[in-house]
């Protein structure tokens, strides 16, 4: 009985989660900065698995980054000095900061929207919503989330770029 449930698990994979806790806490890092440019969402809003399954599927440490080096995707990361790369996995977002760094440190913002009057070409304002839980932890909201009901306090980061950096960053709270 066993062998046939540990076989069962082998078929159907870890999932994603699972697969994370087995990282070290700097590749955890830049997994998570880096995830935000794989598995492109498809023209319903939804994120396939497949690039973030494949690269968690790999053995060893260093054929995940050699993977990332593939896909184009390392240098995302590690083109900054090692204090940025800090604050982008602390989420320590700051102005002067592109939307690539702030995509890294929260992911993609729930609405973008053009402001009303901006100083400068090319505005935007990225909306990201945050939970803060009973712990006293912030973490990015994330719809259907099964920790939002835990959440002490909702709210919103209103991140203002113009000119492809962070003018602004605002917060409203939601409850």
């Amino acid at each position: 009985m066993r062998t046939l449930i540990f076989a069962l698990a082998m078929l159907t994979g870890c999932s994603i989660s699972a697969k994370k806790k087995q990282l070290g806490a700097v590749e955890l890092d830049h997994y998570r900065a880096l995830e935000v440019y794989m598995d492109q969402p498809d023209a319903s809003g939804k994120r396939p698995k497949t690039e973030r399954k494949e690269l968690l599927s790999l053995k060893t440490e260093e054929e995940r980054n050699q993977w990332l080096k593939d896909k184009k995707l390392w240098d995302h990361f590690y083109q900054y000095p090692p204090h940025i790369r800090e604050k982008i996995s602390q989420g320590d977002v700051q102005v002067g900061w592109t939307i690539d760094m702030v995509q890294m440190a929260w992911g993609r913002q729930m609405k973008k929207e053009k402001p009303p009057a901006c100083p400068v070409s090319r505005c935007w304002r990225y909306i990201y919503r945050f939970e803060q839980l009973e712990d006293g932890t912030t973490q990015v909201w994330v719809e259907g989330s099964k920790d939002e009901y835990r959440a002490v306090r909702i709210y919103d980061r209103e991140v203002e770029v113009g000119d492809d950096r962070v003018m602004e960053i605002n917060t409203k709270s939601r409850r």
